[in-house]
């Protein structure tokens, strides 16, 4: 009877075995090939959850207290549009809308460096981002905003605005009417914010998503 016989691919031993190592590469051989496909599926999602998931930001300036301090961390929803859409009083994070800010000649972020920021990002060795702002929603698509006597109108009427300290005053400007798919934002500490009044109204395409959570400092942590 012909039978099947192993090929081995070293000599065999004294004893008609191949030797052992032969078989069975050793553990620090093969952890070596195996940690950079783990480190680079765990950037993979990562870097996906924070694509299309959730995102941490923090708050680098003023100009949204006493609702958020500088250095605060928050936690924007990215699906949360996909699901309704902005609404007034929410608070957003948006794209740079200074011409050219994130390097395309449109104001849109380049798709190449972003990819590399955000899978450097998911893993901690990229510093965040300053190049996102974060106000809050005060105009929506077609309506009227206008800045008088020290408060916001939208459509003639004054809006109610709780989350303002008493006191605040809103710096007076015209009337704007919001273009169809853009959003008036403006920041909640009206006398040290760059927001719509400065930079007009936002592309709805820019907001990357909703402020849902503040998670740092852990004594202050609430949902927005």
């Amino acid at each position: 009877m012909i039978g099947w016989k192993p090929v081995l691919d070293t000599p065999p031993g004294d004893d008609g075995l191949a030797p052992l190592a032969a078989e069975h590469p050793p553990a620090a051989k093969r952890a070596a090939r195996e940690i950079p496909v783990l480190l680079a599926t765990a950037a993979l999602i990562a870097f996906l959850i924070k694509t299309f998931v959730a995102q941490a930001f923090y708050i680098p300036s003023e100009s949204m207290t006493p609702q958020l301090q500088v250095n605060d961390r928050v936690v924007v929803s990215r699906i949360a549009y996909r699901l309704h859409d902005p609404r007034r009083g929410d608070i957003v994070v948006f794209d740079d809308p200074r011409e050219g800010a994130n390097g395309d000649d449109d104001g849109q972020p380049n798709i190449v460096v972003r990819f590399i920021r955000g899978i450097g990002g998911a893993v901690g060795v990229v510093q965040p981002s300053t190049e996102e702002f974060i106000k809050r929603v005060v105009g929506l698509p077609g309506e009227t905003v206008e800045g008088k006597a020290g408060r916001v109108y939208v459509d003639g009427r004054v809006l109610s605005e709780p989350y303002l300290p008493d006191g605040t005053v809103t710096s007076d400007f015209a009337p704007v009417v919001v273009p169809e798919g853009s959003l008036w934002v403006m920041g909640d500490n009206r006398s040290n914010s760059s927001d719509s009044r400065f930079f007009g109204p936002i592309r709805r395409s820019t907001v990357q998503g909703r402020t849902v959570l503040r998670v740092w400092p852990p004594g202050s942590a609430s949902f927005l």
